[in-house]
């Protein structure tokens, strides 16, 4: 019998598109209907359990599921006996403590003896004890950002992103607590032809998210200049030069950080460079 490996994912909410869209990316499709709780995939050895985000930790712990997609947020917050093998880059966002925008807050002694609203409770009691601050915590599930309007708290521990959330309802946002992406957790007991499996979804999901830092960048360049221009974008190893049909030109391929491109597209136009075209990566491999 063929060993597959089990993967959680959220089966609904912030997390589930970008999840299937990473999988998807790493040429792993799923066979059946998203509705179904276990789905089968193709081009590897996989099925995928779709939870609710906070369940995933404990199964993954049970080892019903041998990995999962979840927030960090949500693994800190079960504690739960897994291992954090990667981090995924998207779904990011961060636990901060909000109260209403007409209170004059300094520090975190105006928490003190206030009425804090959370589904984080874990978490912000470990903050409370860390600053030493005495609150009193009102765990809730559902809507946290409207229970300083109704009156049931004094403040707010919740998930912020944007921010928009916080300011429709007359919050500010005040201490960071956590900074949280979506990570990959791991069974702690693997078998090792599971851990085998794992290996090689690491290998794809690591071409993937490299490659989602660079850009591939094709250009035209005089060829008195190409030493200044490789210099600039050095690639991998070196650029690619073909001669054009043009005497006295170059084309260069090369990779470049995204990060870094609009730092060196001056350097490049000062040194001649022409049609310079840039192109996503799909995948990278080291």
């Amino acid at each position: 019998m063929e060993t597959k490996l089990k993967i959680a994912v959220q089966k609904s909410g912030r997390l589930y598109d970008d999840s299937i869209k990473i999988l998807k990316e790493c040429g792993i499709e799923l066979q059946n209907g998203m509705n179904k709780l276990l789905n089968e995939a193709t081009n590897f050895p996989m099925q995928i359990l779709f939870l609710r985000d906070d369940d995933i930790p404990q199964y993954v712990e049970d080892g019903v599921a041998d990995i999962g997609i979840v927030g960090e947020n949500i693994i800190y917050e079960t504690n739960k006996n897994v291992s954090l093998i990667d981090r995924l880059g998207f779904g990011k966002c961060r636990l901060s403590i909000a109260v209403p925008r007409n209170e004059n807050y300094a520090d975190g002694s105006f928490l003190n003896k206030k009425r804090i609203a959370t589904t984080y409770p874990l978490l912000l009691q470990q903050f409370l004890d860390k600053n030493k601050i005495d609150a009193e915590i009102h765990e809730i599930s559902g809507s946290v950002e409207i229970t300083t309007g109704v009156g049931l708290a004094d403040a707010i521990c919740d998930l912020v992103s944007s921010g928009s959330t916080l300011f429709s309802n007359g919050l500010k946002e005040t201490e960071v607590i956590l900074n949280s992406e979506a990570a990959l957790i791991s069974n702690k007991n693997l078998s090792t032809e599971k851990q085998l499996l794992l290996k090689k979804l690491l290998f794809r999901l690591q071409a993937v998210k490299k490659a989602k830092k660079y850009k591939y960048i094709l250009l035209n360049a005089p060829d008195d200049k190409l030493d200044i221009i490789c210099s600039l974008i050095p690639g991998m190893k070196s650029p690619t030069i073909l001669p054009l049909g043009i005497s006295g030109w170059s084309s260069l391929h090369s990779v470049v950080h995204e990060d870094d491109f609009w730092n060196i597209i001056e350097g490049l136009k000062e040194n001649g460079a022409e049609g310079i075209l840039i192109a996503p990566i799909e995948k990278m491999i080291l």
